[in-house]
């Protein structure tokens, strides 16, 4: 770490843990304190973010850090696919899914020395259409339920979980199928389904761990549909997931596979991307781009299960 004299951090100014200037200051004196300058820059909107980490690049930045949520790694990481400039990741986001995944600590002060400690793992990215994404992406209630909740927080000044949850019991309501056909490895899959979920590498859809990963270098994607599935059989399949019998579900698939096209009679559709929400044009082309960006990890983390550890160099 000694060559890298200055970190370029860009924080999501909207945050859950309040990215103020003052908070700002703190952190650099933070970073101050691991012997690393940093140039800290506050971004409000997905296009400063992305802005502010074309600049980094541009200046010859080693690493990126940023702090925010998922939506804020899924924007900077954006400008840093392919180089090799690494990724540092600050959990200050809500759920910081991202962060869970790769065993980043949600202490801030944890997350910084393993910042400092320059640990570096290449992972896999999502793209569906030309927009990656880290964690994953999906089509029909969830994004429907997105977009009603930014509604209700712009015009009715609402905090976002409770907007949530009206707009989910909204959604539930309309409760919108969608006819579409996959195409998995030359073969063709036809499916009415409420929902869609693809997955930056395979996701646990069991147990007590529903909704982690235990690796994100493996090179391909998840697809998990579910059909002809009413309100209660959604509740039905979340009890089943509990109990570890959701791959037993009738009406619940789960694919494996590195490409997977996507047809509906929609001309457009909306379609969520770690959690932002996009209408794209049909059909939607999904593919996994293999080991294209480095991530900064903890030193001694591993991959559960088979103990295979990430490959890692001190950056």
């Amino acid at each position: 770490m000694q060559e890298l004299t200055e970190i370029a951090v860009i924080l999501n100014a909207s945050a859950g843990a309040g990215c103020t200037a003052e908070f700002a200051n703190d952190l650099t004196n933070q970073f101050r304190t691991r012997e690393l300058s940093v140039h800290v820059t506050l971004a409000t909107s997905g296009a400063e973010l992305i802005e502010a980490a074309q600049r980094a690049v541009g200046k010859g930045a080693k690493m990126v850090v940023a702090g925010g949520g998922d939506g804020t790694m899924n924007a900077v990481a954006s400008a840093l696919i392919g180089t090799d400039i690494a990724l540092g990741v600050l959990p200050l986001g809500t759920l910081n899914h991202f962060a869970k995944d790769l065993h980043i600590p949600l202490d801030l002060d944890d997350a910084i020395r393993t910042i400092a400690e320059g640990y570096m793992a290449r992972i896999d990215v999502g793209e569906i259409n030309d927009h990656i994404f880290l964690n994953n992406s999906s089509l029909g209630l969830y994004p429907d339920a997105v977009r009603r909740r930014e509604r209700q927080q712009r015009r009715l000044g609402r905090g976002k979980w409770l907007s949530l949850f009206w707009a989910t019991v909204t959604a539930l309501r309309r409760y919108p199928f969608l006819n579409v056909t996959f195409v998995v490895e030359g073969e063709e899959f036809h499916r009415r389904t409420p929902f869609i979920f693809i997955g930056n590498n395979e996701y646990l859809m069991e147990g007590f761990n529903i909704g982690g990963r235990e690796r994100l270098d493996a090179a391909c994607l998840s697809l998990y549909v579910t059909q002809r599935t009413g309100r209660l059989g959604l509740l039905f399949l979340a009890v089943r997931a509990l109990f570890g019998r959701l791959r037993q579900a009738k009406d619940f698939d789960v694919l494996i596979a590195k490409r997977i096209l996507i047809k509906t009679h929609h001309q457009q559709i909306r379609v969520a991307t770690d959690g932002e929400v996009t209408l794209m044009n049909t059909p939607l082309r999904c593919r996994i781009r293999p080991a294209v960006l480095n991530v900064i990890v903890p030193k001694n983390s591993q991959k559960k299960g088979d103990g295979h550890a990430y490959a890692r160099t001190p950056v």
